[in-house]
């Protein structure tokens, strides 16, 4: 119901009333009181626009205004309760679209707005554009989470898509060079404002695409009203976002701003400068966590190396314990043990023998009888017979039995060993004897031991 039609209905009801029964005489503040009713009550919220005049700030904090355009004009008022949100400042001669509800102001019976929020009239066509495409987009499925894609913890080569004189790319770039100078940028220059901006925006997310040289992009873009951030609201950037195969992050405007970029992209940042953080990791904390590394290494290598070191200890001790010549020294001394018993039995034998001749002398000598002497010097000489044949087998014995373990001996004596053409190979760096292959490297010094001299080489190569 319009305005007129329903203060007439109101009038019309108490003029049939006052000629039924007696006249309403009405005073002029109910007159104002109910008017003011049925145009708050019979009129919805409205969004109205048009240019601000004779903009008044009083100490309360409230906003007076006219709003007006080219015919006509009304009184506004927007209490402090609502203007505290106000984005920006209000002036005169400035259009602008607000949101308020018809009243009327008693106390003068001025019609006028109550008004609720107000946004420069630019910039609410922008964000009703704006929340209509994200709408749309949204509906699409392109802001899902299933579809963003992790940026690399480590890029190969960044690929920043920006003006190339603006602050963004500097911010950037700084960022970039202090947190990890040795990942590669590439700047595709495009425009960020005006109306060629999204066209060069697309095509540098194709030409990226196509090239496949970087391992995450970002789009980035210095803040800036809603007007200068149209360019990453346009719906055919977003489509190329969405349909680029690289990891996008997006670094536009502040962190109050909010573009179809950032729902879009797989990696929102609130300004160019955080997106640079985003995408490389700090090399002091690198460096930091390999120093530790290289700590932790050195303590476990020399760890390691005293272990070898011990167990190489142990081995030769092993090894001398077991070494040919420590067994050979001891055969030379059994040998020289047998060689004395042999002469000492020999000795015996031959003093026994003698002894007994001795005796059998001095018998035959106390014996006169002819026969008895002749029968003794038979059996003296027989028994002389025996002992030297005795003596001559035993001693032939023996030197049999001595020279085998000469032959023994000399089998088991390194030098024969080597005078048969063989080689003693030990390692110059460990002074260890090589007996397998697997024991030296390349390019390892080794030292040759032959039957007359040694041999210095290095190792060409081994063979297991």
């Amino acid at each position: 119901m319009g305005l007129a039609p329903a203060i007439m209905s109101r009038m019309s009801q108490h003029h049939k009333q006052a000629d039924i029964f007696q006249r309403d005489v009405y005073s002029v503040s109910r007159l104002n009181r109910e008017v003011r009713g049925v145009l708050e009550s019979d009129f919805p919220l409205l969004w109205v626009e048009g240019e601000l005049s004779n903009l008044a700030r009083p100490s309360s904090g409230h906003l007076y205004f006219s709003l007006k355009d080219a015919n006509a004009q009304v009184r506004c008022a927007m209490f402090r309760q609502w203007n505290l949100r106000l984005g920006f400042r209000p002036t005169d001669g400035q259009r602008v679209l607000l949101k308020g509800r018809v009243s009327l102001y008693e106390t003068r019976g001025e019609f006028q707005l109550i008004v609720e929020y107000m946004e420069e009239a630019g910039e609410g066509a922008l964000r009703r554009a704006f929340e209509a495409l994200k709408r749309k987009l949204q509906a699409e499925g392109l802001f899902r989470d299933e579809l963003k894609r992790d940026v690399p913890f480590l890029p190969r080569r960044i690929g920043v898509i920006t003006s190339p004189s603006g602050a963004a790319v500097r911010d950037v770039l700084h960022v970039l060079q202090r947190r990890f100078p040795a990942v590669p940028v590439h700047i595709y220059p495009v425009s960020v404002q005006g109306s060629s901006a999204p066209g060069d925006i697309v095509a540098a997310f194709s030409l990226a695409a196509q090239r496949k040289d970087c391992d995450v992009l970002i789009v980035a873009r210095g803040g800036g009203s809603l007007e200068d951030l149209m360019a990453f609201n346009d719906e055919s950037v977003a489509r190329a976002i969405h349909a680029c195969p690289i990891p996008v992050v997006s670094g536009v405007g502040h962190e109050v701003d909010f573009t179809i970029t950032d729902f879009v992209a797989d990696l929102r940042a609130p300004t160019p400068s955080a997106a640079a953080e985003l995408v490389v990791p700090d090399k002091r904390e690198w460096i930091q966590r390999l120093n530790e590394l290289l700590t932790r290494c050195t303590r476990a290598t020399a760890a390691v190396l005293e272990d070898g070191n011990e167990e190489i200890r142990l081995l030769a001790t092993r090894l001398r314990r077991l070494h040919p010549e420590r067994w050979l020294k001891q055969q030379v001394q059994r040998l020289d043990e047998f060689e004395y018993r042999l002469n000492q039995a020999s000795r015996n034998g031959f003093e026994r023998r003698v002894s007994a001749i001795a005796t059998l002398a001095a018998r035959l000598n106390g014996q006169t009888p002819i026969h008895r002497l002749h029968h003794l010097i038979r059996r003296c000489e027989s028994a002389a017979e025996r002992l030297r044949n005795r003596i001559g087998h035993t001693i032939s014995q023996r030197a049999q039995r001595l020279r085998l373990a000469e032959r023994t001996l000399g089998s088991m004596n390194p030098q024969s060993t080597l005078d048969r053409g063989y080689a003693i190979v030990t390692d110059v760096r460990s002074g260890s004897v090589l007996s397998n292959a697997g024991d030296v490297a390349q390019n390892d010094e080794i030292r040759a031991r032959l039957s007359r001299g040694e041999i210095r080489a290095r190792v060409l190569s081994t063979q297991k």
